[in-house]
């Protein structure tokens, strides 16, 4: 559990990272890693003088095992409304199979280690809140929802603009040698390019990723830097999958 402004913590996980947004009359989940990952998240929730319970709100940037997997655990906790895109709801819900990523040479072998396990689906999940893009969520002083198409087709970001906060999901990745980078492994390469330029236009201060560490301060510099340069980045020959590992 790392602080990264007053009301902003990250929960840095090996696969997937989740976020909580701290509001005096409830919290905020951005994301709940993996299958397993609850109680990892309630105890930091708990080392910060709150309950889990206290959760009234998790948000599912897409559909990904690495980000929806313990929604089931987080739901139990209480009076959790769920919230995803529409258009990725159906498959966080269990109803349709996931659109598979279209993948460029370079990522092939990536994805491949990634994925040498075999590809993981989440277990279904219920979506109380089908999000649509300019939605207002009641945190954060009125959290913007922003339709992020590409990495998946329901990919979708949360802006909070009184705090210069972005949270990207997938369509943005970080390094560990701090490129900032086009989130790999997209069902519409194009699309998500779009979505890229879009995140950077709203020139947040602080960016926080489903992979990699957040940039805390001129945010929106890196990612337009990003948006110029969205093709195969620098030493992607010698990636791992803990590097960039975004399983299905």
């Amino acid at each position: 559990m790392v602080r990264l402004a007053p009301r902003l913590y990250f929960l840095r996980f090996p696969l997937g990272h989740a976020y909580l947004w701290v509001d005096d009359d409830g919290l905020t989940l951005i994301d709940c890693g993996v299958a397993g990952s609850g109680a990892r998240i309630a105890a930091g929730i708990r080392s910060l003088g709150r309950d889990p319970a206290d959760v009234r709100q998790l948000v599912l940037t897409h559909f990904h095992h690495d980000h929806v997997g313990a929604a089931n655990e987080v739901a139990a906790w209480g009076d959790v409304v769920i919230c995803a895109h529409r258009d990725d709801a159906a498959v966080i819900r269990g109803r349709v199979a996931g659109a598979p990523p279209v993948l460029l040479d370079w990522e092939r072998p990536i994805f491949e280690q990634a994925n040498a396990g075999g590809i993981v689906q989440a277990a279904p999940v219920r979506v109380d809140r089908d999000l649509d893009d300019g939605d207002t969520l009641e945190f954060g002083g009125g959290a913007q929802a922003v339709a992020a198409a590409g990495h998946t087709p329901g990919s979708v970001a949360i802006h909070l603009p009184e705090d210069g906060v972005l949270f990207t999901g997938d369509t943005v990745a970080r390094l560990p040698d701090g490129q900032v980078i086009l989130g790999v492994f997209n069902v519409d390469r194009d699309a998500a390019i779009m979505s890229l330029r879009r995140l950077a236009a709203l020139d947040p201060d602080l960016a926080c990723f489903g992979h990699g560490e957040p940039v805390t301060s001129g945010a929106g510099s890196a990612l337009r830097d990003a948006a110029r340069r969205p093709h195969r980045p620098a030493g992607a020959q010698h990636w791992t999958s803990p590097v960039v590992h975004h399983a299905t």
